[in-house]
Order: C-alpha cells, then structure tokens, then sequence
C-alpha cells in the first residue's frame, strides 16, 4: 500500500469520528432542553401544596380564655328619701287604740332601686307601733293618731326600717251620745226641774215644774251633741305613706 492511501484512510476515519461526536452532542443538548421544558410547565399547585403542610413540631397557638360572666348582685339598696305606700293590715281607731299598740300593714306596690331592681316587693310586711291615740273632745277640734314604723319583712326575713309617716288616710267618726253625755242630759233636766220648783214655791202652778225639767232636758242634750268625742279612724285597707330617712339594704335572694 502507498502512503498516499494510508493517509486518505486515515483522514475517512477521523471525519467518521467528527460526525459521530457531533451526532451526540446534539442529542444531549436537545435532553437538555427537553428537561428544562418540563420543568419550566410543572404546576404550581403541586409547590402551593406543600407549604400547607406545617413544619414538624409545630403547634398550633392555644384559643383565648373564654369571658367570665359578671357575677349577680348579693343585695340591693333603697337610698334615704325613697318612697312608699302600704295599705293597713286592719281598722285602727282612737276609741279603743292606746299608745305602745302594735300594727301592721302590707306594701302596695313593689319598691325599686335606682336602677330598676325590686328591692321591697309587694305584699312584704311593714310593723309599727302606735304612738298616740287621742279622740277629738268636740266636733270642732281634731283628733291625733299617730304611727311609728319599725321593720319591714321581705321574702321571710325582718330589716329593721327607718322611715316616717308621711300621711295616711284617716277618717273621722263620731260616737254619738255615750254614758258621759246622758249624764250630761241628766244633769240639764235636773237644772230645769230646780229652776220649776223654783217657780212653784213663787205661787206657780207644777206645771212649771215639768216645762222646767223638759227644757233642761233639751238644753242637756244640746250640750251633749257639742261635746260628744270625734274619733280618729284608720279604716283596714287605707294607705300609709312612708319616706325612708335611712337607706335600706336588702339581700336578694
């Protein structure tokens, strides 16, 4: 073989091996670019995802302390000055009512605090005593019965209660003629019978006598009527008006 075709054979094998590597190398580049490809299309849901998945050890932060309720009122308060009405438990009356008699009587309507809590309901029980039970000795002049209050029951418990009787509704009431009066008529008719005697003994007949004792008589009973006594009545029933002058705590239950 002549050197001039060992060195075209040798130069057909190195083109042979040119072509091949290039062959390859575009292979790899287009790989490449495929890879690349994908991944730039890959959905972003599937990264989303994954940051939804907490950490190991990770806890979640504990919920607040649930509110407590305000905690309900032991006892209410009336302030001094806070007014109110009770009825008479039973008729009280000057013709047989003495000072240091007890009494009692019964609220009418519920009494609230300022801000609209029932502090005294009613039906509750008031307690006073009696401290002046005077008749009227005449219709013209008046009569005196005054009340003291002292407690007032609530739901089965006693509060002792400073108030005062502002009024109350009382009526008057006459006796009519009682056994001090006819002694009073009495009297007049003995006067009159004097006065016809009297007239006799001047040379007058008895009939004198009898006009005498009729007159006086009649004079008697007209001076009884003036001076007979006016009670003082406080039918059962009748409304007793009160004003607290000290405050008054009340528990509520």
């Amino acid at each position: 073989m002549t050197d001039t075709k060992r060195w075209m054979r040798l130069g057909a094998a190195v083109g042979v091996a040119a072509l091949l590597g290039c062959a390859k190398g575009e292979q790899a580049s287009q790989s490449a670019d495929s890879t690349a490809r994908n991944l730039t299309l890959a959905p972003t849901e599937s990264t989303a995802a994954m940051k939804d998945v907490p950490t190991t050890g990770e806890k979640a932060p504990p919920p607040p302390p649930a509110k407590k309720a305000p905690a309900a009122p032991t006892s209410f308060t009336l302030r001094a000055g806070t007014a109110f009405s009770a009825s008479a438990g039973d008729s009280i009356t000057t013709r047989s009512a003495k000072a240091g008699d007890p009494f009692t009587a019964t609220v009418s309507e519920a009494v609230k605090d300022a801000t609209g809590h029932v502090v005294i309901p009613a039906g509750s029980s008031v307690s006073g005593t009696i401290v002046h039970a005077d008749p009227a000795p005449n219709p013209r002049a008046s009569g005196q019965l005054e009340l003291s209050v002292t407690s007032v029951t609530v739901r089965g418990k006693s509060y002792s209660l400073a108030a005062t009787v502002e009024s109350k509704d009382t009526v008057m009431q006459g006796r009519g003629v009682t056994a001090a009066d006819a002694a009073k008529v009495g009297g007049g008719a003995a006067v009159g019978a004097l006065a016809g005697k009297a007239g006799k003994l001047l040379g007058k007949n008895a009939k004198g006598a009898i006009i005498g004792g009729v007159a006086g008589a009649a004079a008697g009973a007209a001076a009884a009527s003036r001076s007979r006594d006016v009670d003082v009545v406080l039918p059962k029933g009748a409304a007793i008006h009160l004003r607290l002058t000290e405050a008054l705590t009340v528990k509520a239950r």
